[in-house]
């Protein structure tokens, strides 16, 4: 499986971006997918997740509210759209999927993931 991010790009505070996750093959939609993200200096962070079945979601607590995690299978596709977005949102956003069903509390763990995607910079300034 190959995912491919994309959709990065300089904005303001305030501002929105929807960054979109591509993937190869025709399991897509057996997959949790998620978003992690990676700023200088810090580990690297959860984001959201969206489950394979119900697609049913899970959110960092600082971004509830702003983003929002999607996906459509016939396209083999994840989105991300970020709203309000704040300059501690900068960072390289990454897009993973776990093909092992894992339970949902595993989700915010990036070793639950067995792809990544290459990842997309975002970088909002103040």
């Amino acid at each position: 499986v190959q995912l491919q991010a994309s959709g990065g790009g300089l904005v303001q505070a305030g501002g929105f971006l929807r960054l979109s996750c591509a993937a190869s093959g025709r399991t897509f939609s057996t997959y949790t997918m998620a978003w992690f993200r990676l700023a200088p200096g810090k580990d690297r962070e959860f984001v959201a997740a969206i489950t394979w079945g119900d697609s049913s979601t899970l959110y960092a607590d600082s971004v509830k509210g702003r983003f929002t995690i999607s996906r459509d299978n016939a396209k083999n596709t994840v989105y991300l759209q970020m709203n309000s977005l704040k300059p501690e949102d900068t960072a390289v956003y990454y897009c993973a999927a776990d093909k092992d069903y894992s339970p949902r509390v595993y989700y915010t763990y990036y070793i639950t993931y067995d792809y990544w995607g290459q990842g997309t910079q975002v970088t909002v300034s103040s």
